[in-house]
């Protein structure tokens, strides 16, 4: 607690009685402290440290916007930053402020931001004597009959002191006279007024007037007084002055009262007869001309009437002076007041007052997030100006008080920019009165954008198709992605993770590029992954996979693996004379790197020695004895055969077969035999020679036995082999991305291939095990079900016999 005393004339008038008190604590903390100060205090007086009796961090006052906020259009106080004193900031009149009531208040506010708090707190005025009382008017005029008996009293007009307390008016003081003495009576709401006493009978023939001097004085320190003169006139007659039956009538008037309501009845008495008891009601001398424009007397009968249009929010009591006077001569005059309480009634609305607005708000601010800052007034008095406030249903946000008159607009529940950008809320204010009255008022709330949607593509995954031998450069997929955020947190970006330098991507608009010419027969399949980047902060990702997958073109001939072409030994097949037809004498084994009905493949005789003699089955590439072999047909034998495959354009490629018809060991035999013997003297040669044969013929026939058994043992082999090589393919896909990379572009999504390789090229199945990728950049052994490609496998080779000169 601070004490502060402040001196005004010498005179102690004001001190601090700062206390402080907790209550209401919900969203921030809130307190009353209150404050004693003399009024006319000079501007920049200190009030109080009310940062340290809030118990505020001086420190930081100058970043939380500290103010002060009070009613009405003036600001009396401040806040000194520096020293964290409150200051007077404007002339302080008590008088006008609050007239005749006491103590006289002043509320103020204090409102510190980030983190928001709200203090509330109240000055009281304390009143210094800085008024003089004040008479009506400088002199008075009594007419006072001769036949007046001493003890008679006569009221006289009363000063008026806007002071307050002590420093009000206090006594009087009359002139020093022989006839009349001075009695001071105090009334029931504690004003002072004087009475003229009668002591010594008054005497016309001896004195017809008499000038005294009314003093009014204060209870200040020093006093202050006025003056005012009184000429009292002696005259005769009329000895009994009009009385009223009370001194002090009392009313109660509703403001929205309509003119011509009767108010009070004021009634007084003569004990004249005659024109001397006759009475005449009129407002006192000195009634304010404000009075008179609400109020009407009835000087007859005495009725006090509505005028005017009364407002409790302006006055709320009316002190009213009437005076009664008889028509004698010398008219008797008697005093009284009429005092008239304005009832409050329901006739002001509400009035709802927006502090602070903290807009945008992030839509992942937490639900009690405060918004606003709302006060409420109602000038009305009672259950009238009871103020509740309600909120526009069906939104995220509530009100709440802590304080008397303000409440917090906060948020109730998650935000979400994405379903509303902004509020447009409703704040109904309605008090309690009979019938109520309400005011609205409309807050406009934006929500700001948070990075809290990851971008989302119109698909988790793309096959995308593309024929081999593809131009560089051509785009082959087009990924498109949204983000439902603002600005840069809507702003979207594509990377290729892990794709090496084939594939490149729009970092833009997420065009996918193939940088270089791929090759069906080099690897079939590549798969990356693509990530979509928004441009928040930290950032929101997303991938997605891409399978790209080469189609085959007819870009390779068929190649023969047996007989080999190109070299320089000899491959020659032989077959004794007498086989039969049909008999399958030795098979051209070939194979072609590209897929499907491009790779499929069909023998055909071209050339032969005789073409009667040998046929190639169109699928197989097996060459079989077309009739039987006779002895007398040519020994040697040369077939060329002409292997095509299916594709477009057709690619060949030819293979050239020796084929020898013979009985070796038969033919040397008969060689031998026919030869003549020599004389003696090449009878040693002779010897030798046949030596010779004979063990020629032996080798000869171990070797024939030895490659029979090994060229049966080949046969059955290759048998096997060609049976066990039968591939199987892929199911037809669906419709997948093709691109045709050769002429650019997208081809129809129907194109599919079917591949065949088997040893019978007319016999197919369709793969029905799922292939598997291999990773990208490595050969592909197997392939995924469903997707364009081809594994070969190459069978094996037709066995051939020796000829006699590499036997030899």
């Amino acid at each position: 607690m601070n004490g502060v005393a402040v001196r005004s004339r010498g005179v102690t008038t004001g001190q601090v009685l700062s206390f402080l008190l907790l209550f209401g604590v919900s969203d921030w903390v809130s307190a009353a402290v209150r404050y004693a100060i003399p009024e006319e205090a000079r501007r920049g007086s200190a009030v109080g440290n009310i940062v340290a009796d809030l118990a505020l961090d001086l420190g930081r006052l100058p970043g939380r916007r500290l103010r002060v906020v009070s009613g009405g259009n003036k600001k009396y106080f401040r806040v000194d930053l520096t020293s964290g004193a409150l200051l007077v900031n404007e002339r302080i009149d008590r008088e006008e402020l609050c007239g005749a009531l006491s103590p006289c208040s002043l509320s103020f506010e204090i409102v510190v931001e980030n983190p928001l708090e709200l203090f509330s707190g109240a000055v009281e005025i304390q009143d210094i004597n800085d008024n003089d009382p004040v008479f009506p008017s400088s002199q008075a005029r009594l007419e006072i009959s001769e036949s007046v008996a001493a003890g008679a009293r006569f009221p006289l007009e009363s000063a008026q002191d806007p002071d307050v307390g002590i420093n009000s008016l206090q006594t009087y003081q009359l002139s020093a006279n022989p006839h009349f003495a001075l009695d001071v009576q105090t009334r029931v709401d504690g004003s002072k007024y004087a009475e003229l006493v009668l002591e010594k009978e008054l005497d016309r023939e001896e004195q017809r007037e008499l000038h005294l001097v009314l003093t009014a004085l204060d209870g200040g320190s020093p006093p202050r007084s006025a003056h005012v003169q009184i000429h009292i006139e002696v005259v005769d007659a009329n000895d009994n002055a009009p009385v009223f039956n009370q001194s002090t009538y009392k009313a109660n008037v509703r403001e929205n009262t309509p003119s011509g309501t009767l108010v009070a009845r004021i009634s007084a008495y003569d004990l004249d007869d005659g024109p001397n008891g006759d009475i005449i009601y009129s407002f006192s001398s000195h009634t304010p001309a404000k009075v008179r424009e609400l109020f009407t007397l009835d000087s007859a009968t005495g009725e006090l009437r509505v005028k005017g249009q009364l407002d409790y929010e302006e006055t709320k009591l009316y002190e009213i002076y009437l005076q009664a006077k008889d028509k004698g001569a010398v008219p008797g005059v008697a005093h009284c007041k009429v005092l008239v309480e304005v009832v409050d009634v329901n006739d002001n609305s509400p009035e709802v007052t927006v502090t602070s607005v903290y807009s945008p708000v992030p839509e992942d601010a937490a639900p009690g997030t405060v918004v606003a800052l709302l006060s409420v007034t109602d000038l009305d008095s009672h259950d009238n100006g009871v103020v509740n406030c309600f909120i526009s249903p069906g939104i995220p946000f509530m009100l709440s008080s802590s304080l008397k008159n303000y409440y917090t607009l906060k948020t109730k529940a998650a935000l979400d920019r994405e379903k509303a950008s902004e509020y447009n809320i409703t704040i109904t204010a309605r008090d309690s009165g009979s019938p109520p009255l309400s005011a609205v008022k409309q807050i406009l709330v934006q929500v700001s954008d948070v990075n809290d949607n990851a971008p989302k593509t119109s698909q988790d995954s793309y096959d995308v198709y593309v024929l081999e031998n593809n131009m560089p450069g051509i785009p082959i997929l087009n990924i498109s992605a949204t983000d439902p955020d603002l600005g840069r947190n809507a702003h979207l970006s594509y990377s290729l993770l892990q794709a090496g330098h084939i594939f490149s991507i729009n970092r833009e608009n997420g065009t996918l590029y193939l940088l270089t010419s791929l090759d069906h027969e080099d690897q079939v399949e590549f798969s990356m992954m693509v990530q979509v980047q928004d441009g928040g902060s930290p950032p929101l990702a997303t991938n997605v996979s891409v399978s790209v997958f080469v189609t085959d073109l007819n870009d390779n001939a068929p190649t023969v693996l047996y007989p080999q072409p190109n070299t320089t030994a000899t491959y020659t097949d032989v077959v004794a004379p007498g086989t039969p037809a049909g008999h399958m004498v030795t098979k051209v084994v070939a194979v072609d790197a590209d897929a499907g009905y491009n790779a499929w493949i069909s023998y055909t005789l071209l050339h032969a020695t005789d073409p009667s003699l040998f046929s190639v089955g169109l699928h197989s590439g097996e060459i079989f004895t077309a009739r039987q072999l006779q002895e007398d047909d040519v020994p040697q034998h040369t077939l060329v055969i002409l292997l095509k495959d299916h594709g477009e354009p057709v690619l060949s490629t030819s293979a050239t077969v020796s084929i020898s018809v013979a009985e070796l060991a038969k033919e040397v035999l008969t060689d031998l035999t026919d030869m003549t013997p020599a004389n003696d003297s090449k009878k040693h040669v002779t010897f030798y020679l046949i030596l010779a044969v004979i063990l020629v013929s032996a080798a000869f026939f171990i070797t024939m036995l030895s490659v029979g058994i090994f060229k049966c043992y080949k046969w059955r082999q290759s048998k096997e082999l060609f049976n066990s090589s039968r591939s199987t393919l892929y199911r037809t896909p669906g419709p997948f991305h093709h691109i045709d990379a050769v002429r650019g572009g997208f081809t129809p999504p129907n194109f599919y291939h079917q591949v065949y390789l088997t040893t019978d090229s007319r016999q197919s199945d369709l793969c029905k095990k799922p292939f598997t990728s291999s990773p990208m950049g490595s050969r592909q052994s197997t392939m995924r079900n469903g997707e364009p490609g081809l594994y070969h496998q190459i069978v094996g080779t037709t066995s051939r016999l020796p000829t006699p000169a590499e036997v030899m």
